[in-house]
Parts: structure tokens; sequence; C-alpha cells
């Protein structure tokens, strides 16, 4: 047996993966599929997936074309295998590195993890990943590294022609990210300059042909045709296998989603044979409301409660809480996955029999007019609709609620989403994140880059607060305690120091309603920005106590996002310097009903109003000393009259 796998070890799972997730099948007796794939080795278990058949067809088409797209149905297990066909077929040797991108970095984590057991490797040797922020590769070793679209976009500043590479897989090309539109334009550019390196497109549904007539490279003389590969692309679809779904329609329009959520969940466990639902919400806000929706209607309903086993799926979730959700079902329990879109297409869960669709998601939507970035919750597309439905027959046949009536599918549903990059600010994609490095840049002659890199880190994550209802009486008491009066930012470095001086403690976090899991990840992110500012010859400085140079450093990066209290309004709304716009301080901000005269906010959330989060309070002089250009038109403004 050669060195690829490891046959017979000790917990065989199959691993089976679709439009780029993957499926966790265990060997336990409580695994509805272990009679049939449980004690197989892992050698075995992999001829079974329907890619096996296909693997030399895949190898041929690599060697022979420069552009290969894969059109993986469900279940084909494209994502875990074809990587590893390219390392047996020798597109690894010599230090060359093959590549897979994914757009969401819980799906990178969790193939990464899986193909490296299949391989019997240790992860971050031969196998690895890099996400934002981490990365767990070991340079001269790994030979297959999965990583997110924006990872390798960032990699090409430093290596423009992405040289390491010989194969790269994009996956997910259908979820049309704006990482991966992005990603496919240059890596097309780069085939000219590098005919040696291959391409492999794959996805779910993607228009096949529109994807080929893109990828075609006319050349002007035939002569690097002989020697090169075909720069034909090569289309190949490849068979999944799914059972069949019903599909339920409710009879008339629902007022409530989340209400009627938790009510068909409870009436398919009560009436249904056993088997694990998945939930589509549209975000945290939903999933936190529906899972204590379901826990109080459980409780009063006595004999329901006992058989659920009830857990989110966002892309935030700590890495522990992911584990539980791939873990197999007890025995007499029900596990229910309450789920953003997330499990669309990049995770695939063992074991779901029933999928509830409240046919919603949340969508980047961007107005250039008044440069405000929303997530909206909007209805879904056909075929998202198709694709949740389908999450329900894979180990065996199952069934689908949608939340909607029949006619609003057939008649008024849109067949395809609007791509990203339709509806997206693509400031971030031509400059990496400018807002953040111009605060970290003045920070350095302003004397406080040691603050700064701190607020930055912890701006990285999506909050340090634990989240959830039930406990917002206590944990704005627990805010207080770190409050500052200069707002978010310097409690941030409050709430930092208190960490530190716990010894990172998870206990210090639980009893102050902080998100340990958030806080890791800073300590983290701000050792990477406090290497990245050493290499740029930044001086690492504390201003100690003086937070008048830490708002002025935030104000230097974040000056186009000035606010001013409208005078004679008594409901707390600000206007916009840019674009004059109506914006309130959100709720969960320090700063919330205190109302300074003058703020500068990190990001706008969109609900029943326009919400600034991360708020901090300014003077408004300092707007001309950070951008004279940018305020020269606004002065009337920007006086503090």
């Amino acid at each position: 047996m050669s060195q690829f796998w490891k046959p017979g070890t000790e917990k065989p799972r199959i691993v089976d993966d679709e439009e780029g997730g993957i499926l966790f099948l265990s060997a336990s007796a409580s695994s509805s599929s272990s009679s049939r794939f449980g004690y197989a080795s892992v050698e075995k278990q992999r001829q079974r997936l329907p890619v096996y058949k296909y693997r030399t067809s895949i190898l041929y088409l690599v060697e022979t074309h420069a552009t290969t797209i894969i059109v993986g149905e469900t279940g084909s297990g494209k994502t875990t295998q074809i990587p590893q066909y390219l390392k047996e077929a020798g597109w690894a040797d010599g230090g060359r590195v093959i590549a897979c991108t994914q757009p969401r970095r819980l799906a990178v984590q969790a193939v990464a993890a899986r193909v490296a057991e299949e391989m019997g490797v240790k992860l971050g040797e031969e196998v690895g990943y890099t996400i934002r922020f981490e990365d767990l590769t070991n340079p001269g070793t790994t030979m297959i590294k999965f990583l997110t679209d924006g990872v390798l976009l960032r990699e090409m500043m430093d290596d423009p022609l992405l040289t390491k590479y010989s194969v790269i897989m994009v996956d997910e090309a259908h979820e049309r990210s704006i990482s991966t539109d992005i990603l496919l334009g240059l890596l097309k550019k780069i085939q000219r300059r590098r005919p040696d390196l291959r391409l492999i497109i794959s996805s779910a549904t993607i228009e096949a042909k529109s994807m080929s007539t893109f990828f075609q490279i006319r050349r002007r003389a035939l002569e690097a045709e002989e020697s090169g590969p075909r720069m034909e692309p090569a289309i190949l679809s490849v068979e999944g296998r799914g059972f069949n779904v019903q599909i339920h329609f409710v009879e008339e329009p629902v007022q409530d989603y989340i209400r009627h959520t938790v009510s068909t969940v409870l009436s398919i466990h009560d009436q249904e044979p056993m088997g694990d639902i998945l939930v589509f919400l549209t975000g945290q806000d939903d999933i936190d409301a529906a899972i204590q929706l379901l826990n109080e209607e459980a409780q009063s309903n006595g004999k329901n409660s006992s058989g659920l086993i009830i857990l989110p799926l966002y892309s935030g979730l700590p890495r522990a809480e992911q584990e539980l959700i791939f873990s197999p079902t007890p025995r007499g329990k029900r596990k229910v996955v309450i789920a953003t879109n997330i499990a669309e297409t990049s995770l695939t869960l063992e074991g779901i029999v029933y999928v509830v669709d409240s046919g919603f998601s949340k969508q980047r939507f961007y107005n250039p007019i008044s440069d405000i970035e929303n997530l909206v919750v909007a209805p879904i597309s056909k075929a998202s609709a198709r694709q949740r439905a389908g999450r329900a027959g894979r180990v065996r046949p199952g069934k689908c609620y949608r939340l909607y009536t029949e006619e609003y599918f057939v008649n008024e549903m849109s067949a395809e989403g609007v791509p990203e990059m339709q509806r997206s600010n693509l400031v971030s994609c031509v400059i990496q994140e400018p807002m953040v490095s111009k605060m970290i840049l003045s920070s350095s002659e302003l004397g406080c880059s040691e603050e700064i890199i701190t607020i930055a880190a912890i701006l990285s994550v999506q909050s340090i607060w634990v989240s959830g209802r039930g406990v917002k009486k206590d944990m704005d008491e627990a805010k207080l305690r770190f409050a500052a009066s200069e707002g978010d930012h310097v409690t941030f470095l409050n709430v930092y120091k208190g960490f530190l001086q716990s010894g990172k403690s998870s206990q210090w976090c639980h009893k102050n309603y902080v998100n340990y899991q958030a806080m890791k990840k800073v300590i983290e992110t701000r050792e990477q920005l406090r290497r990245i500012a050493q290499r740029l010859g930044i001086v690492l400085k504390s201003s100690e106590r003086d937070m008048q140079v830490v708002r002025k450093a935030v104000t230097a990066g974040f000056f186009a996002n000035a606010c001013r209290i409208e005078a004679f309004t008594h409901n707390g709304m600000y206007k916009t310097v840019r674009g004059s716009q109506e914006v309130y301080i959100h709720p969960s901000s320090v700063l919330f009903r205190v109302n300074p005269k003058w703020i500068i906010y990190h990001s706008i959330v969109s609900t029943d109003r326009q919400y600034m989060r991360n708020v901090i309070s300014i003077d408004p002089s300092w707007l001309r000393e950070a951008a004279p250009h940018f305020y020269q038109n606004h002065r009337h403004n920007a006086t503090g009259h």
C-alpha cells in the first residue's frame, strides 16, 4: 500500500462533499448510514464516493487542459478527493503546492481537517490551511493547502503570478462571492503568463458554458499549443447521489417566520420518524431568538424537550461549538441545527432528514450614493431554495418544509441570486482594509500604536461580548464595569486590559459576559498586526493613559464616517457628514443614549433603522486636521456650531 492513506484507522468515517462541503458519517451505531460505510477502511470509503470513478478522467483533463470545469452534483466528493488525486499524480512533487479555495473560512478549516485525517497526516504538515489571521501550513512540507479566496487574493500582492502553486482549484464558484469573481478574473490573467498553471473550477450549479467562454484564451500564434496544455477549457459533469425529497409549502403567507419555524420543528419532532432537522434562518440574532423560543416551547410542552439537541451554526461560531454540530447524534435523540445560509453549500451535515426553509437570508446591498453598505434580510432565489431542499436527501429520502407558498415560489421568486459583486462596495477589493491601515499608520506618529493595534484586532472580530437573549440586563451591567465615556473603542481597551490582568482566564470572561473565543482570536490577530507593523518600521509605543491621541488616530483612519447629532431632536438622530444620512447609535454601544455631539462609527448595520456600531466621540476640529481635502466642502458643518 502506498503512503497516501492509512487503511483501517480506528474511527472510520466517510467524508462526502457536496458543492464544496463535507458530510461526516460516523462509524457509531447511532449513525443512520453506519451499516453501509461504518467499518470499511478509509481507502474503501474513498472508492465508494461517486467522484472516484472519474479519477482518471479528471487527471487526464487536468494534464491536457489549462482549465477544467467540474460541475459536481450533490454528494460527489469533489472537494476532499480531487486535491488528493492531484497529489497522488505528482502535482505536488518538487516543492510545488496544490491550492483549493473556499468562499467561507469555516469550510476551509473543516475540509482541511478531514483531508488530513483521510491521508493519515497531522493537520498543518502535508495538508494545511490559511484563513485570515490564521496560518496552519508549513512551507516546504505542505503539499495540499486549503484557503479562502480572499487569502489567495492577498497572497498575490507578494507573488502576483502565484508561482508556488501547480494547480489551483476554485471551489464553490456558483456562490459568486466577490472574492471568487475577482480571483477568477485575475487567474485568467495569470494563465497568459504561466501556461504551466492548471485551474480547476468546481461548482454545484454553475453555468459551465459561460464559465468556459470566460476562460477561452485566444492565442495569436499556435506555436505554444504543441508544447503546453490546450487552452480550450474542458467541462466534466460528476454525478452525485441524492434521495428523493418531498416538498411542503405553506397554504397562506407566514407573518412571523421565526415563530412559524419553531412550531414547524416541534410538529416534525412530534409526528415524524427519527432524523435530524436543519433550519435555515438569516443570522445570529434570528438563530438566538429561535433557540430561546424552542427551549421555552419545549419546556412548557414537557414531552417534547427531552429528545431535542438544539445547536446554532453561523460563521462566527467558536471551534468547540463547531465540533458539536459535526458529532453524531446520540441514539434516541434528534439534532436540530439552526443555521444561516452557510449550511446551504459550504458545509454538509450527516443525518439531516428534514429541512425547514424560512425563505430568507442576509444579503449585502451597497448604496453608492450614500456610501452605506447594508446587510439586509432578503428573499432567497429559486437556486438557493433547491440547494436547501437538497440537504434533506443525503442519507435517505427526506422532507423540506418551505415557509412560503407554492404560488410565491413559482411566480415571484427570482431564478438566481444577484452576484455579490453587483451589490457590494468594491473599495476593499482594490485596497485591503484602507481605514484600519490609515488608523495604524497615524498611531505611529501620535505615539499610541500599541492601543490602536489592540483596537484594530478587536474590530476584526464580530463581537467581544457574549450574545444571546435573556442575558441582556446582566450584560449591560457587566459592560458598565468597562464603559469609557469616550466610547466603544476605549471601552475595548479596558476589556483587553482586564483580560490580560486575569491571566487570559475563561472564567473571567464568563463572569464579565465577554466572549472567550473572540478574545483568543483578538490576541492572535494583535500579534500578527504587531509583526506587520514592526516589519513596516512602525514604532510601537503606548500613549499610557492619554485617550485623546487614541481618538485622534481613530479619526485619522475613519474620518469619512463622521456624524453630528441633529439639534432639536430628542430621539438621538445623527446625520452623516458625507451624504446627510439619518443614523442612530446601536443599542449595544456604550454611547447609546449618551449621544455626544460629534462621533465616528466603525460600521453601519441596517434593521428598522441605520444603526452605527462601535462609536467614539470626537472633537470636530480633528476632522479638518485629519483630512483637509475631504472636509473642504464641509467646512461650514465641521466647525462644531
